[in-house]
């Protein structure tokens, strides 16, 4: 199992952006990326293989109203960009929690696989 404490991720509605005509990850996405993928070189995080189960537990940075189902774009691919699995098509089963307010935000993410 991986049990990896993220930072706040931007939602899908900040991740993407139009440039020139295509669409590119944002600044704030790429930043995402970037601590994600710091994150798991530090823990020296190998790729799971096979089916796996996911469970994110959101800390929001504060009350206001947010889309969980938004955060999970930049989740899964910063955790695929970084290195925890190699495609989330892998992912068969997932769980996104609401958790309480953390200054600043945070996310919790475990990962297991599954037979």
């Amino acid at each position: 199992m991986l049990e990896v404490e993220l930072p706040y991720p931007p939602s899908v509605n900040h991740y993407w952006r139009h440039y020139r005509g295509r669409m590119v990850i944002s600044r704030w996405g790429q930043r995402f990326r970037d601590q994600v993928r710091n994150v798991l070189a530090r823990m020296n995080v190998k790729p799971l293989t096979g089916k796996l189960a996911v469970s994110v537990e959101v800390f929001p940075p504060d009350r206001r109203r947010r889309d969980l189902d938004n955060l999970l774009k930049a989740i899964g691919d910063s955790l695929e960009h970084g290195g925890a699995f190699h495609d989330d098509s892998q992912i068969v089963w997932l769980l996104i929690e609401k958790a309480s307010v953390v200054r600043g935000g945070k996310v919790v993410v475990r990962i297991t696989e599954r037979r």
